[in-house]
């Protein structure tokens, strides 16, 4: 089946929710307002579609495979990414100095969702490649930044983050890897990194590794940990290719999804040592890397929208086309597409309705990103900070989360026939899986909004956000619709949950920390699920204005019926989550470890 970008979701949000024209106010935006989003979205959506959406299906069947060092990509995906990079897309929303197009992530976001649609295992190599562009940008000397980020922009070379070692996975102050200082100012760097996506390829001509290790006489644990910039191949002073680095890939590892991205063992030191280069300054590292970790986990939350996308378009159709039964209404006095069966039409909304959430969400929270880093006001570039910071762990935990049940869904739409690898239908649930894994797991981000998002300043960020929320509801209420109030009053109820579990979670984290614990990833899914909530109705309020002046009737009044099954189906879930975390922790904490 083919694949197309939801250009016009897409740029709904950019216009309505994440106010482009806004952004466009900020110094150095000037000329990234609605007509030139639409532009560069729609001239994305048409790279996407026509060239790398037909490799998906390809590099599932044909992964990447290694051979003695050398990894060879499915066909097809080295001559997609040469149009890719000479098309200026890694350098989208990088600085101009350097290459780029320096558009704002409210842009750049849109653009990233549509290549995770059209190939998620394509998608992964320039997604890292702009994480090691983030932290070069924040970390690197400017002699290192010379060498390394134009062509990285560019998109001549490729970028990896190198974290996790055999016995090192989330736990970085088990890394091992080590780095011994040179005369020269350079490192040696020996060790073993597991788990590098596109850490060895055949599309580029230089891939610029980032890897966390410890200097000789370093600190134990967190504290003592480096980053370092290690070449594949060595950089002449002249900024040409010399010799191979003391880098190799001894294997790749066979995988449940995402095939066709080569995840590759990396060993370092074999013959030596490979020359690494300080990034900033010597245990700093995880600080340095935590800047590639942030933009890589709002960058797989929206691969978790970006996969949802695909299954969903992949099930209407299937649900338009399969014939199975009559209708239970008696509408039809023969077998009909099922389609016109109600619990397909609520699987098939449900699938939408995540996904239109989650896509809101995650476009405003590009927004405030934009806000937070450009913003000439002090205080506005606070407040958009926070909020930001707030929303990286929902998008990332509950967009991955929410892509796993909308795959489900799309292969239970197909029946027996979503159970077949021929259909397509599996290809998307296996490769959702790791988007709940990777650049950190639901846990993970759970804790971080547990502990750095709410217990750490008391709760205020989220009640500032509620406040929002409420003002919100207060425009739907004066709205007066049948839709209108009915969201409102969910959005409510979903509101008053949150904040009784936000009181909870500050209340209760340094005196009760398993009682909060045990409920951080339930407080993430109720916080994703609120915020993505509460962006359908602000859409259902611009949709309903929208519909009333004749404007795109049909999408305008879709909208509106999206947002009302989401309050209706899935907002309404609030509640009872509350009940689980608030009141369901002591039988979590009771169970002795022997009974398991």
């Amino acid at each position: 089946m083919s694949f197309t970008a939801p250009v016009k979701d897409l740029m709904f949000n950019i216009r309505h929710l994440a106010n482009i024209d806004e952004i466009a106010k900020i110094p150095g935006f000037e000329d990234a307002g609605f007509e030139t989003a639409q532009a560069v979205v729609a001239e994305c959506a048409k790279f996407n579609e026509g060239l790398v959406a037909p490799l998906n299906w390809e590099g599932d069947k044909n992964p990447s495979s290694w051979k003695d060092g050398v990894v060879t990509t499915t066909p097809g995906f080295k001559q997609a990414y040469k149009q890719f990079a000479e098309g200026g897309w890694q350098g989208l929303q990088h600085p101009v100095d350097f290459g780029g197009q320096g558009l704002p992530k409210t842009i750049g976001a849109a653009c990233g969702e549509i290549i995770n649609s059209a190939n998620l295992s394509f998608a992964l190599c320039p997604m890292l490649t702009d994480g090691a562009i983030e932290a070069l940008l924040t970390a690197a000397s400017d002699e290192l930044k010379a060498t390394y980020l134009e062509k990285l922009v560019t998109g001549e070379w490729t970028g990896t983050m190198n974290l996790t070692e055999p016995q090192a996975g989330s736990d970085l102050s088990m890394v091992r890897s080590r780095a011994e200082p040179q005369p020269d100012g350079t490192y040696k760097v020996f060790g073993t990194k597991i788990y590098i996506t596109y850490g060895e390829h055949d599309m580029a001509d230089n891939i610029v590794h980032l890897v966390l290790a410890r200097v000789t006489g370093a600190p134990e644990g967190v504290k003592g940990i480096s980053l370092f910039v290690v070449p594949k191949v060595m950089v002449n002073k002249d900024g040409t290719l010399g010799a191979r680095n003391d880098v190799q890939c001894v294997s790749i590892e066979h995988k449940l999804g995402i095939k066709a991205s080569p995840t590759a063992v990396l060993q370092y030191g074999d013959q030596g040592g490979a020359v690494g280069y300080l990034v900033g300054q010597e245990n700093r590292g995880l600080e340095y890397m935590f800047i590639m970790m942030n933009a890589a986990r709002y960058a797989v939350g929206v691969q978790g929208i970006a996969l949802a996308e695909r299954a969903y378009q992949k099930a209407v159709q299937y649900a338009r086309d399969r014939v199975q039964s009559r209708p239970v209404d008696g509408s039809l006095n023969q077998a009909a597409p099922i389609i016109h069966h109600p619990d397909v039409k609520r699987m098939l909304l449900t699938m939408r309705a995540y996904t239109e959430g989650c896509r809101a969400m995650a476009s405003v929270a590009a927004a405030a990103y934009d806000g937070a880093h450009h913003h000439p006001d002090a205080e506005t570039r606070k407040q958009n900070q926070a909020f930001y910071e707030f929303l990286v762990p929902l998008v990332k935990g509950y967009s991955t989360e929410m892509s796993l049940e909308v795959a489900s869904l799309g292969v239970q739409v197909h029946g027996g026939m979503g159970f077949i690898e021929e259909t397509g239908a599996a290809q998307y649930l296996r490769d959702a899986k790791i988007l709940a894994i990777y650049e950190g797991t639901t846990a993970i981000q759970a804790n971080d909004l547990v502990g750095r998002k709410t217990a750490r300043d008391g709760g205020q960020t989220p009640r500032a956000i509620a406040a929002q929320i409420e003002h919100t509801e207060a425009e739907l209420v004066r709205s007066g619709s049948a839709d209108a109030l009915a969201v409102a009053k969910r959005l409510a109820a979903a509101r008053q949950a949150f904040l009784e579990v936000v009181d909870f979670v500050a209340g209760q984290a340094k005196a009760s920390p398993n009682a909060v614990y045990a409920g951080s990833v339930p407080y993430l899914m109720l916080a994703g699920n609120l915020v993505a909530g509460w962006q359908l109705a602000r859409a259902l309020l611009v949709a309903q204005e929208q519909a009333a002046q004749g404007e795109e009737l049909a999408f305008m009044q879709a909208k509106v019926i999206t947002a009302r099954f989401y309050a209706d189906h899935i907002l309404s879930k609030a509640p009872g989550v509350r009940d689980s975390i608030v009141e369901g922790a002591d039988a979590v904490v009771a169970m002795p470890i022997e009974a398991f």
